[in-house]
């Protein structure tokens, strides 16, 4: 389901995964944000980019979790490019629906408190998987490629964008972990 922007604004967008490091729109700012009520997760099975119907992949989503929070990146857009952008987000991120276009307030490392548009994970969909073992995550990371490349390096990408940014995330580590080890044997 989409929502719109207030028309007056610049467009906010929260981005916890590929976004980050290839957000393939033109960014006036960016800022470390945190999103609370949601965990960042290999949760969603990916039949187009990271993976094909037959062989699904891995990608990250966002799973509502009211005792979690999720750091990421704000990205600015500009209030001419609005709504370009959200016609590109909307073909990029809606590709299979499994996603929910939400506007959720994020809070920006600078302190300001803004409304992003946030694209968390529709656990209803049949691309959800639930909660896999972290173990069977790097096994379909580790062997899973789609058109837009081969799943661990979506992993990598994001894992080495989150480190740059100063950010942690245990469970992605220990995913990476697990996918070096496999990729070795």
């Amino acid at each position: 389901m989409e929502q719109e922007p207030p028309k007056t604004d610049d467009l906010w967008v929260f981005a916890y995964g590929s976004l980050m490091w290839k957000p393939g729109f033109d960014v006036a700012e960016r800022a470390r944000a945190r999103l609370d009520g949601y965990r960042r997760g290999f949760c969603m099975w990916s039949i187009h980019h990271r993976g094909t119907i037959d062989e699904p992949g891995l990608v990250l989503a966002l799973d509502p979790d009211p005792d979690a929070s999720c750091e990421g990146m704000g990205l600015r857009v500009e209030r001419e490019d609005r709504d370009a952008v959200l016609a590109y987000l909307r073909e990029r991120e809606l590709v299979s629906s499994a996603y929910l276009e939400h506007f959720e307030r994020i809070a920006l490392s600078d302190g300001r408190q803004v409304e992003a548009v946030v694209y968390v994970m529709d656990t209803g969909h049949t691309q959800y998987t639930g909660t896999l073992s972290l173990s069977h995550q790097a096994e379909v990371i580790a062997r899973s490629v789609g058109g837009m490349g081969p799943n661990d390096a979506y992993l990598f990408a994001t894992l080495d964008h989150l480190t740059q940014m100063g950010c942690s995330d245990a469970e992605m580590e220990e995913i990476a972990r697990l996918v070096r080890g496999i990729k070795d044997v």
